[in-house]
């Protein structure tokens, strides 16, 4: 597809659903509904908060009910079953974050599928789009920086073209739809342009973490005083939890007006760097010291979810690089763990 026709191609796109893209803003990037295609930003490298808002969003409802009763799903559920509800479309997602929504679907739809989490997936076209790395990215060593599943169409920007990719029958559908917009015929040159972008790209990755390693480290320096120095330097705000496109821990409210005697009960967006995550009844806290819960974190990220799934749980898009205001991150417990090196 020529560049110079994705403009239109956008507005199209709003015939089937609502679109969110990337757009620029004074922090940084992030994905919001789109009513006008010209804010559009595709030069972004991570927006702020990830995709997961998308499937699993800071604050779900979940049941309202009051003296007679509950309603056995909530609204959106219903919605998306009966059609009543627009598509969102999600329109340049990078690889990792793709990758990300890979994991999650993981653990929200095997074995029991969270409906609120599977209505959402459902209800959404993905359309990625292609990136170059800056110094925080590490998704070549987590073999995130392509994706084979997961997405409906997916576009690699060229000079003055995009290779499109079709990852579903629906993104089949989409090109049929636009097929003025599109050109089957893949040359030679096309093919020698593709291959020098794979290497340009690949070139520009700085940052690298042997993560096939990290589980064997991780075990060998449990018992570490490394853990103490990083939690005396931690200040448990949970930024790197919830910039994390895979993280997914949530807590569950009630809020109850007792002289009406109704309650409605949602989820929200949890932490385990949080304190009082591990506060149980009758006032004990298995992990109240701030090493305890840093441990926990990356013994998840870079040992246990391997150890379940062949791979880590971090997708290398640098959120955390990024998001931690004392350095913390997963680059820098690597070099710490792998170096010896202490965070700084």
């Amino acid at each position: 597809m020529k560049k110079e026709a994705l403009s239109e191609f956008l507005n199209s796109l709003k015939e089937f659903g609502d679109l969110w893209a990337p757009v620029k803003k004074k922090d940084g990037y992030a994905f919001e509904k789109i009513d006008d295609v010209s804010k559009v930003d595709l030069t972004y490298t991570r927006t702020t908060i990830p995709l997961k808002k998308f499937f699993a969003p800071p604050k779900t409802p979940l049941v309202k009910y009051d003296l007679t009763g509950y309603e056995k799903e909530h609204e959106i559920v219903e919605y998306v079953r009966m059609n009543e509800q627009r598509k969102q479309i999600i329109f340049g997602a990078h690889p990792c974050d793709i990758n990300a929504i890979l994991i999650l679907d993981k653990l929200f739809l095997n074995n029991y599928a969270d409906p609120y989490y599977l209505a959402r997936r459902q209800n959404s076209i993905i359309i990625g789009h292609s990136c170059l790395p800056d110094d925080k990215c590490m998704c070549k060593s987590t073999d995130t920086d392509t994706v084979d599943e997961g997405f409906d169409l997916f576009f690699t920007e060229l000079d003055d073209h995009y290779l499109v990719w079709v990852g579903s029958s629906l993104g089949d559908d989409l090109i049929r739809a636009n097929s003025k917009f599109f050109d089957e015929n893949i040359t030679n040159k096309d093919i020698a342009e593709y291959s020098q972008w794979r290497k340009k790209r690949d070139n520009m990755f700085k940052t690298k973490i042997d993560f096939d390693s990290m589980p064997d480290f991780m075990e060998l320096a449990y018992n570490s005083q490394l853990w103490d120095e990083l939690g005396s330097k931690c200040l448990s705000c949970g930024s790197c939890s919830m910039v994390c496109p895979t993280c997914n821990c949530y807590n569950v409210f009630d809020d109850i007006d007792i002289p009406e005697f109704t309650g409605e009960r949602y989820r929200v967006w949890d932490s385990c760097m949080f304190k009082e995550y591990s506060l149980v009844a009758g006032g004990h806290n298995f992990r109240e010291a701030r090493s305890q819960r840093l441990k926990l974190y990356y013994t998840h990220k870079l040992k246990a979810y391997i150890g379940q799934y062949g791979k880590p749980s971090c997708v290398g898009c640098g959120r955390c690089v990024a998001a931690c205001p004392v350095n913390i991150n997963v680059l820098t417990v690597a070099k710490a763990l792998t170096e010896e090196v202490i965070v700084k």
